[in-house]
Protein backbone atom coordinates (compact mmCIF):
# COMPACT_ATOMS: atom_id res chain seq x y z
CA UNK A 1 0.00 0.00 0.00
CA UNK A 2 1.28 3.46 -0.91
CA UNK A 3 2.72 5.38 2.02
CA UNK A 4 1.40 8.94 1.78
CA UNK A 5 3.41 11.60 3.64
CA UNK A 6 1.75 13.88 6.16
CA UNK A 7 1.99 17.66 6.23
CA UNK A 8 1.90 19.46 9.57
CA UNK A 9 -0.63 22.29 9.69
CA UNK A 10 0.02 25.53 11.57
CA UNK A 11 -1.76 24.23 14.69
CA UNK A 12 0.19 20.95 14.76
CA UNK A 13 -2.49 18.74 13.18
CA UNK A 14 -1.13 16.44 10.48
CA UNK A 15 -2.94 15.96 7.17
CA UNK A 16 -2.16 13.32 4.53
CA UNK A 17 -0.79 15.14 1.49
CA UNK A 18 -2.70 12.93 -0.93
CA UNK A 19 -6.43 12.43 -0.44
CA UNK A 20 -9.64 11.47 -2.19
CA UNK A 21 -12.26 14.01 -3.29
CA UNK A 22 -15.96 13.15 -3.56
CA UNK A 23 -17.13 16.19 -5.53
CA UNK A 24 -19.83 15.07 -7.99
CA UNK A 25 -19.91 11.54 -6.61
CA UNK A 26 -23.65 10.72 -6.51
CA UNK A 27 -24.93 10.24 -2.95
CA UNK A 28 -26.12 6.72 -3.69
CA UNK A 29 -22.62 5.79 -4.98
CA UNK A 30 -20.58 7.52 -2.30
CA UNK A 31 -20.28 4.77 0.30
CA UNK A 32 -19.12 2.20 -2.25
CA UNK A 33 -16.74 4.68 -3.88
CA UNK A 34 -15.15 5.78 -0.61
CA UNK A 35 -14.74 2.16 0.52
CA UNK A 36 -12.88 1.51 -2.74
CA UNK A 37 -10.68 4.52 -1.98
CA UNK A 38 -9.91 3.12 1.45
CA UNK A 39 -8.98 -0.19 -0.17
CA UNK A 40 -6.62 1.69 -2.50
CA UNK A 41 -4.82 3.26 0.47
CA UNK A 42 -6.50 6.64 0.83
CA UNK A 43 -6.91 7.94 4.38
CA UNK A 44 -7.96 11.52 3.63
CA UNK A 45 -11.49 12.24 2.38
CA UNK A 46 -12.56 15.69 1.15
CA UNK A 47 -16.32 16.32 1.12
CA UNK A 48 -18.62 19.32 1.55
CA UNK A 49 -22.15 20.11 2.64
CA UNK A 50 -22.84 21.31 -0.91
CA UNK A 51 -21.95 17.89 -2.36
CA UNK A 52 -24.88 16.20 -0.62
CA UNK A 53 -22.89 13.04 0.07
CA UNK A 54 -21.61 13.39 3.63
CA UNK A 55 -23.88 10.53 4.72
CA UNK A 56 -22.18 8.21 2.26
CA UNK A 57 -18.78 9.17 3.61
CA UNK A 58 -19.99 8.45 7.13
CA UNK A 59 -21.40 5.09 6.06
CA UNK A 60 -18.15 4.14 4.34
CA UNK A 61 -16.13 5.01 7.43
CA UNK A 62 -18.49 3.06 9.68
CA UNK A 63 -18.27 0.00 7.44
CA UNK A 64 -14.55 0.20 6.77
CA UNK A 65 -13.20 -1.27 9.98
CA UNK A 66 -10.86 1.72 10.23
CA UNK A 67 -10.69 3.66 13.46
CA UNK A 68 -11.74 7.30 13.38
CA UNK A 69 -8.21 8.55 13.97
CA UNK A 70 -6.95 6.67 10.91
CA UNK A 71 -8.99 8.83 8.53
CA UNK A 72 -8.72 12.58 7.96
CA UNK A 73 -12.11 14.08 7.06
CA UNK A 74 -12.66 17.54 5.59
CA UNK A 75 -16.03 19.16 5.05
CA UNK A 76 -17.00 22.66 3.93
CA UNK A 77 -19.72 25.09 4.95
CA UNK A 78 -22.52 25.45 2.44
CA UNK A 79 -22.72 28.79 0.65
CA UNK A 80 -26.07 29.71 2.19
CA UNK A 81 -24.59 29.38 5.69
CA UNK A 82 -22.59 32.59 5.94
CA UNK A 83 -23.16 33.71 9.50
CA UNK A 84 -21.68 32.96 12.90
CA UNK A 85 -24.62 30.84 14.04
CA UNK A 86 -25.07 28.95 10.77
CA UNK A 87 -21.39 28.06 10.63
CA UNK A 88 -21.75 26.34 14.01
CA UNK A 89 -25.16 24.78 13.43
CA UNK A 90 -24.38 23.42 9.96
CA UNK A 91 -21.31 21.65 11.31
CA UNK A 92 -23.48 19.86 13.85
CA UNK A 93 -25.64 18.64 10.95
CA UNK A 94 -22.55 17.47 9.09
CA UNK A 95 -21.23 15.60 12.12
CA UNK A 96 -24.52 13.69 12.38
CA UNK A 97 -24.32 12.72 8.71
CA UNK A 98 -20.66 11.77 8.97
CA UNK A 99 -21.32 9.73 12.14
CA UNK A 100 -18.51 11.40 14.06
CA UNK A 101 -18.11 13.92 16.85
CA UNK A 102 -15.52 15.98 14.96
CA UNK A 103 -14.07 16.72 11.55
CA UNK A 104 -10.37 17.11 11.03
CA UNK A 105 -10.76 20.20 8.85
CA UNK A 106 -13.72 22.55 8.40
CA UNK A 107 -13.62 25.12 5.61
CA UNK A 108 -15.57 28.12 4.39
CA UNK A 109 -16.32 26.93 0.87
CA UNK A 110 -16.36 30.31 -0.93
CA UNK A 111 -15.76 33.86 0.37
CA UNK A 112 -18.81 35.34 -1.40
CA UNK A 113 -17.38 38.88 -1.14
CA UNK A 114 -20.56 40.61 -2.34
CA UNK A 115 -22.40 39.10 0.62
CA UNK A 116 -19.53 40.28 2.82
CA UNK A 117 -20.10 37.97 5.79
CA UNK A 118 -17.02 35.77 5.62
CA UNK A 119 -15.33 37.46 8.60
CA UNK A 120 -18.37 36.83 10.82
CA UNK A 121 -18.57 33.31 9.43
CA UNK A 122 -14.89 32.68 10.17
CA UNK A 123 -15.55 33.54 13.81
CA UNK A 124 -18.15 30.75 13.80
CA UNK A 125 -15.45 28.36 12.59
CA UNK A 126 -13.20 29.60 15.38
CA UNK A 127 -15.91 28.58 17.86
CA UNK A 128 -16.14 25.13 16.25
CA UNK A 129 -12.38 24.82 16.70
CA UNK A 130 -12.54 25.95 20.34
CA UNK A 131 -15.38 23.50 21.02
CA UNK A 132 -13.40 20.57 19.59
CA UNK A 133 -15.86 19.91 16.77
CA UNK A 134 -13.14 20.70 14.22
CA UNK A 135 -9.49 19.85 14.80
CA UNK A 136 -8.45 22.55 12.34
CA UNK A 137 -10.19 25.23 10.28
CA UNK A 138 -9.46 26.84 6.96
CA UNK A 139 -10.89 28.45 3.87
CA UNK A 140 -11.43 27.65 0.23
CA UNK A 141 -11.20 29.91 -2.81
CA UNK A 142 -9.96 32.88 -0.76
CA UNK A 143 -7.81 35.53 -2.43
CA UNK A 144 -4.89 37.39 -0.88
CA UNK A 145 -7.24 40.29 -0.10
CA UNK A 146 -9.70 37.97 1.65
CA UNK A 147 -6.90 36.40 3.71
CA UNK A 148 -5.45 39.77 4.68
CA UNK A 149 -8.83 40.90 5.95
CA UNK A 150 -9.15 37.76 8.11
CA UNK A 151 -5.69 38.47 9.51
CA UNK A 152 -6.68 42.01 10.48
CA UNK A 153 -10.10 41.22 11.96
CA UNK A 154 -9.82 37.75 13.53
CA UNK A 155 -7.46 35.77 15.74
CA UNK A 156 -6.85 32.51 13.87
CA UNK A 157 -4.73 32.02 10.76
CA UNK A 158 -6.41 29.52 8.40
CA UNK A 159 -4.68 26.15 8.39
CA UNK A 160 -5.26 25.78 4.66
CA UNK A 161 -6.65 27.58 1.65
CA UNK A 162 -8.17 25.17 -0.86
CA UNK A 163 -7.95 26.76 -4.32
CA UNK A 164 -8.21 25.85 -7.97
CA UNK A 165 -4.63 25.02 -8.92
CA UNK A 166 -3.16 23.10 -11.85
CA UNK A 167 -0.49 23.65 -14.52
CA UNK A 168 -2.74 26.09 -16.39
CA UNK A 169 -3.46 28.07 -13.19
CA UNK A 170 -0.27 28.03 -11.14
CA UNK A 171 -1.33 30.76 -8.63
CA UNK A 172 2.21 31.86 -7.71
CA UNK A 173 1.23 35.03 -5.83
CA UNK A 174 -1.33 33.25 -3.70
CA UNK A 175 0.96 30.29 -2.98
CA UNK A 176 3.74 32.67 -1.96
CA UNK A 177 1.36 34.42 0.44
CA UNK A 178 0.48 31.04 1.95
CA UNK A 179 4.15 30.21 2.53
CA UNK A 180 4.79 33.59 4.17
CA UNK A 181 1.87 33.16 6.57
CA UNK A 182 2.00 29.45 7.41
CA UNK A 183 -1.07 28.47 5.37
CA UNK A 184 -0.97 25.18 3.50
CA UNK A 185 -2.10 25.11 -0.13
CA UNK A 186 -4.73 22.56 -1.15
CA UNK A 187 -5.34 22.14 -4.88
CA UNK A 188 -8.79 21.39 -6.20
CA UNK A 189 -9.12 20.41 -9.86
CA UNK A 190 -5.44 19.39 -9.71
CA UNK A 191 -5.43 17.98 -13.25
CA UNK A 192 -7.85 20.61 -14.63
CA UNK A 193 -10.71 18.11 -14.58
CA UNK A 194 -8.73 15.72 -16.77
CA UNK A 195 -9.42 17.72 -19.91
CA UNK A 196 -7.13 18.64 -22.77
CA UNK A 197 -4.38 19.66 -20.33
CA UNK A 198 -3.35 16.01 -20.36
CA UNK A 199 -2.79 16.10 -24.11
CA UNK A 200 -0.04 18.73 -23.79
CA UNK A 201 3.14 17.47 -25.48
CA UNK A 202 5.20 18.53 -22.45
CA UNK A 203 3.22 16.21 -20.20
CA UNK A 204 3.12 13.35 -22.69
CA UNK A 205 6.90 13.54 -23.17
CA UNK A 206 7.52 13.57 -19.43
CA UNK A 207 5.10 10.67 -18.95
CA UNK A 208 7.04 8.62 -21.48
CA UNK A 209 10.34 9.58 -19.87
CA UNK A 210 9.25 8.51 -16.39
CA UNK A 211 7.06 5.55 -17.36
CA UNK A 212 3.98 7.24 -15.95
CA UNK A 213 0.76 8.79 -17.27
CA UNK A 214 0.36 12.54 -17.92
CA UNK A 215 -2.02 12.72 -14.93
CA UNK A 216 0.59 11.10 -12.68
CA UNK A 217 3.18 13.61 -13.86
CA UNK A 218 0.86 16.50 -12.94
CA UNK A 219 0.02 14.99 -9.55
CA UNK A 220 3.73 14.45 -8.85
CA UNK A 221 4.34 18.11 -9.76
CA UNK A 222 1.80 19.09 -7.10
CA UNK A 223 3.41 16.85 -4.50
CA UNK A 224 6.86 18.32 -5.12
CA UNK A 225 5.44 21.85 -4.89
CA UNK A 226 4.14 20.91 -1.45
CA UNK A 227 0.47 21.09 -2.43
CA UNK A 228 -2.16 18.87 -0.82
CA UNK A 229 -4.23 17.13 -3.51
CA UNK A 230 -7.34 14.93 -3.61
CA UNK A 231 -8.20 13.86 -7.16
CA UNK A 232 -11.56 12.19 -7.69
CA UNK A 233 -12.33 9.05 -9.64
CA UNK A 234 -15.06 6.46 -9.27
CA UNK A 235 -12.92 3.77 -10.93
CA UNK A 236 -10.82 1.69 -8.50
CA UNK A 237 -8.06 1.21 -11.06
CA UNK A 238 -7.81 4.99 -11.58
CA UNK A 239 -7.82 5.55 -7.82
CA UNK A 240 -4.79 3.26 -7.53
CA UNK A 241 -3.10 4.91 -10.49
CA UNK A 242 -3.61 8.42 -9.12
CA UNK A 243 -2.01 7.65 -5.77
CA UNK A 244 0.95 5.84 -7.36
CA UNK A 245 3.12 8.94 -7.58
CA UNK A 246 5.60 8.43 -4.75
CA UNK A 247 8.18 6.32 -6.58
CA UNK A 248 9.69 8.96 -8.86
CA UNK A 249 10.92 12.56 -8.77
CA UNK A 250 10.65 15.25 -11.41
CA UNK A 251 13.84 17.21 -12.00
CA UNK A 252 13.92 20.96 -11.40
CA UNK A 253 13.86 21.54 -15.15
CA UNK A 254 10.84 19.25 -15.50
CA UNK A 255 9.04 21.07 -12.69
CA UNK A 256 9.66 24.35 -14.51
CA UNK A 257 8.44 22.87 -17.78
CA UNK A 258 5.13 21.86 -16.20
CA UNK A 259 4.72 25.30 -14.58
CA UNK A 260 5.40 26.92 -17.96
CA UNK A 261 2.00 25.61 -19.10
CA UNK A 262 0.38 28.34 -16.99
CA UNK A 263 -2.28 30.34 -18.87
CA UNK A 264 -4.05 31.86 -15.82
CA UNK A 265 -6.97 29.74 -17.02
CA UNK A 266 -9.74 28.66 -14.66
CA UNK A 267 -12.06 25.68 -15.00
CA UNK A 268 -14.30 27.04 -12.22
CA UNK A 269 -15.64 30.41 -11.03
CA UNK A 270 -13.59 33.48 -10.19
CA UNK A 271 -13.76 33.85 -6.37
CA UNK A 272 -14.11 37.64 -6.62
CA UNK A 273 -17.33 37.24 -8.60
CA UNK A 274 -18.80 33.99 -7.29
CA UNK A 275 -21.87 34.43 -5.11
Amino acid sequence: MTQVPNIRLNNGVEIPQFGFGVYQVPPEETAKTVRAAFDAGYRHIDTAQMYGNEEGVGQALAESGLSRDEVFITTKLNNDGHSFDAAVERLDESLAKLRTDHVDLYLIHWPRPREDRYVETWKGLEKALADGKARSIGVSNFTVANLERLAKETDTVPAVNQIELHPRLVQRELRNYHVEHGIQTEAWSPIAQGGDLLTESTLKDLAEQYGKTPAQVVLRWHIQLGNIVFPKSMKPERMRENIDVFDFDLSNDDMDAVAALDRHERTGPDPDNFG
